[in-house]
C-alpha cells in the first residue's frame, strides 16, 4: 500500500514522499528501467551507491521468461533480483500493443504470440494485475490499450474506452493491499480525450495515475503540452507518473507540468552504445575527438565513474567493444539523472524552482538541437 504527501510546490513542480512497503521515495523521482528484473549493466549495489531509489519491471517480458513460478518460489521479485527498494511494474500493455501483427484485441484482454517462441498467451486486466501481486511489486499498473501515434480518432477513441473499461477491471481484482495499483490515462494528442480519459480513470480512485501514450515520437513540443494538461487533470494529492521519459530536458520540462515520477530506458541504453549524458549535453563517446581528452565525461558530475575515469579511456573501451564501457556509461548516465531529481527537490523545497529550471535548460539549449530524443 503507499500514501503520498506533498511537502514543496513551486508554481506546478512539487517536491513530495510517496511511502511503499519497501521504503519511501522522494520525487521527483526517476526509476532506471529493470525489463528483466535487471537493469542493463547495473547491480543493485551500483543502484544503491549513486541514489537509485526504485526501480521498473516489466510484465510482459518476466511473464514469458522466467514466468511467475520461478520468482513466486525464488521469494518475489524483490529476493530475486536481490533489491530490497521499491519497484514499480509496468503492465506490458505498450510491449503487447507494439506487436501488431502477433496480437489480437477483445473487450476483454489481449491475446499474443509471444517474441521469444511464438507461444500464445493471454493478457486480461484481472490477469495481469495477479500476476503483478504474485510478484509482491510495490507498485503495479493496470493493463491499458497504448497506441502508436499518429492514430486516427477511431483508434484513439477505442484505446480511451477500452483503457477504462479495463482499468475498472483491474480495480476489482486488486486484492493485495501491500501493492499500490495505478491507473493510466490515454487520449493520444487529442485535449478532449484527455479529459474525457482522466475523467473516467480518476473516477475509478487509484493510489497513483500514470500519464501514457506519450515520448512515442511526437513532436517535444506537443508531448509538453499533454503532459501539461494531463497533469492538471489528475488529482493533486495522488501520485503523478510521465512513462517513458528520460532525458535531461525531458525531465525538467515534465517537472515543471507537475509531474513526480518518470521512468525510460534512455540512459542505459545510451550506455550501451557509446552516449553519456551529462548537463552541456550528450556525448558520442566514440567520436575521434574523445581519443586524447583526459578530462572526467562531465565535470560537475560526482559520481564514482567520472571520479576514476577519462573520456579517452571510456572512448577506447567503447571502439573496442569492451562490455566495462557500456557498463562505466550506463552507471554514468543514471547517476546524472539521479542527481538531477535530487537537485530538483531540493530547488522546489527553496522555491528556486523557476531558475533551477532555466539554468539546467539554458546550459543544454546549445546540444539540443544534436540530441535525439
Amino acid at each position: 500500500m503507499s500514501n503520498f504527501a506533498v511537502q514543496a510546490t513551486t508554481g506546478n513542480a512539487r517536491r513530495a514522499l510517496l511511502r511503499t512497503t519497501h521504503g519511501p521515495i522522494e520525487t521527483p523521482a526517476f526509476m532506471p528501467v529493470g525489463t528483466a528484473a535487471t537493469v542493463k549493466a547495473l547491480a543493485p549495489a551500483d543502484l544503491r551507491e549513486i541514489g537509485t531509489q526504485v526501480v521498473l519491471a516489466n510484465a510482459y517480458h518476466l511473464w514469458l521468461r522466467p514466468g511467475v513460478d520461478v520468482i513466486s518460489q525464488a521469494g518475489g521479485l524483490h529476493a530475486f533480483m536481490a533489491w530490497d527498494g521499491p519497484i514499480l511494474m509496468d503492465s506490458g500493455g505498450f510491449q503487447v500493443f507494439s506487436l501488431e501483427s502477433r496480437r489480437r484485441i477483445d473487450p476483454d484482454g489481449v491475446t499474443f504470440a509471444s517474441h521469444l517462441d511464438g507461444t500464445t498467451h493471454r493478457f486480461t486486466p484481472e490477469s495481469v494485475t495477479a500476476f503483478e501481486e504474485a510478484l509482491g511489486v510495490d507498485i503495479a499498473m493496470v493493463l491499458d490499450v497504448c497506441v502508436k501515434l499518429p492514430a486516427t480518432d477511431d483508434e484513439l477513441r477505442s484505446a480511451v474506452d477500452l483503457t477504462s473499461r479495463w482499468a475498472r477491471k483491474a480495480k476489482a481484482a486488486h486484492t493485495r493491499p501491500q501493492t499500490a495499483l495505478f491507473g493510466i490515462v490515454q487520449g493520444g494528442l487529442d485535449a478532449e480525450l484527455r479529459k474525457r480519459s482522466a475523467r473516467a480513470i480518476v473516477a475509478l480512485d487509484f493510489d497513483g495515475y500514470a500519464i501514457g501514450g506519450l515520448s512515442v515520437g511526437e513532436p517535444r513540443e506537443q508531448m509538453y503540452d499533454t503532459a501539461r494538461l494531463s497533469a492538471a487533470l489528475l488529482p493533486a494529492d495522488k501520485p503523478r507518473y510521465l512513462m517513458g521519459v528520460g532525458t535531461v530536458a525531458d525531465i525538467v520540462m515534465a517537472v515543471d507540468c507537475g509531474v513526480d515520477l518518470f521512468d525510460c530506458v534512455y540512459p542505459t541504453r545510451c550506455g550501451r552504445n557509446g552516449r553519456a549524458l551529462t548537463r552541456l549535453g550528450e556525448l558520442n563517446i566514440r567520436n575521434a575527438e574523445f581519443r586524447f581528452d583526459y578530462t572526467p565525461l562531465d565535470r560537475d558530475c560526482a559520481c564514482s565513474v567520472c571520479k576514476a575515469f577519462t573520456r579517452s579511456y571510456i572512448s577506447h573501451l567503447s571502439r573496442a567493444g569492451e562490455m566495462l564501457g557500456g557498463r562505466l556509461l550506463s552507471y554514468h548516465n543514471v547517476a546524472v539523472l539521479n542527481a538531477l531529481v535530487s537537485e530538483a527537490r531540493d530547488a522546489i523545497s527553496a522555491a528556486r524552482w523557476s531558475q533551477f529550471r532555466d539554468e539546467t535548460l539554458a546550459r543544454l539549449l546549445p546540444t539540443l538541437h544534436k540530441t535525439r530524443f
